[in-house]
């Protein structure tokens, strides 16, 4: 490793699987104390063993980023336990269905409440900390959603769409503050969240799901976790100083057709 956050305070939301547990590992192993919040309390502790395990800090949060009262109690526990925010990765997020002809109000408020709201509220928070102690890095989970139409994806797409806004807006607010807000459009990456909208996508066969989304993709495959966390790595250390405001598709040629 290279030690790109030695000395650092990331937040990894949504850190207890896929993405967010490869970038809450790869952050500590460039050196960050990392503050994993995920809504499933076992998750994030196993994500705190993994990175305790390659003697790397952690501390295990258990947050609805949705919810405004636990955000608040998630930076403070982060606070109390670190003492400040440096970097913050709000990977957290739900997956939809449906078109705006069959998705379900439900539905909608979820999406919005995780994947937007959430984002709003971790980098409230977050901001916050960054301006007291004289900068950082926020990196917002956006999603080739938010570029391109997906069918059956209205509430998704929307919301995800909603996060890209945000970031611009955002980083304008921020920038002569000291701190750089940058978004990630990941392509289709194979986590547990996707294996629901690839099993409905192929009829209920796994296998077709998957084929049928390979085949939008130019290089011939879905992206990993790893992959993503790299980007977000980038854009979390002083490697991506003049970016700000910057929305990185990184899909395997997907929007490029």
């Amino acid at each position: 490793m290279t030690a790109k956050l030695t000395g650092k305070v990331a937040v990894v939301t949504g850190a207890g699987s896929g993405i967010g547990r490869a970038a809450a590992t790869l952050f500590a192993r460039e050196g960050a104390a990392v503050a994993v919040v995920d809504l499933v309390a076992t998750a994030a502790k196993e994500t705190v063993e993994q990175i305790a395990g390659e003697g790397g800090r952690a501390l295990a949060v258990t947050a609805d980023v949705a919810d405004p009262a636990q955000v608040g109690s998630a930076f403070g526990q982060v606070g109390s336990e670190f003492g400040r925010v440096d970097v913050l990765y709000n990977n957290a997020g739900v997956n939809s269905s449906g078109s705006v002809i069959d998705a379900t109000d439900e539905d909608w408020d979820r999406s919005f409440a995780v994947n937007a709201k959430g984002t709003f509220l971790c980098s409230r928070a977050a901001a916050r900390s960054m301006v007291e102690s004289g900068g950082g890095s926020i990196i917002n989970q956006g999603s080739v959603a938010a570029l391109v139409g997906i069918a059956n994806f209205a509430s998704y797409c929307a919301a995800k769409g909603a996060v890209v806004a945000l970031t611009r807006s955002m980083s304008v607010d921020l920038a002569p503050r000291g701190v750089r807000v940058n978004a990630i459009c990941p392509g289709t990456v194979y986590t547990p969240l996707m294996e629901p909208m690839l099993r409905a996508r192929g009829g209920g066969d796994m296998a077709a799901g998957l084929a049928l989304t390979v085949a939008k993709y130019p290089i011939g495959r879905l992206g990993t976790p790893e992959e993503i966390a790299a980007v977000a790595l980038f854009l979390a250390s002083d490697d991506s100083s003049f970016l700000t405001g910057s929305v990185i598709t990184a899909d395997g040629g997907m929007t490029s057709q």
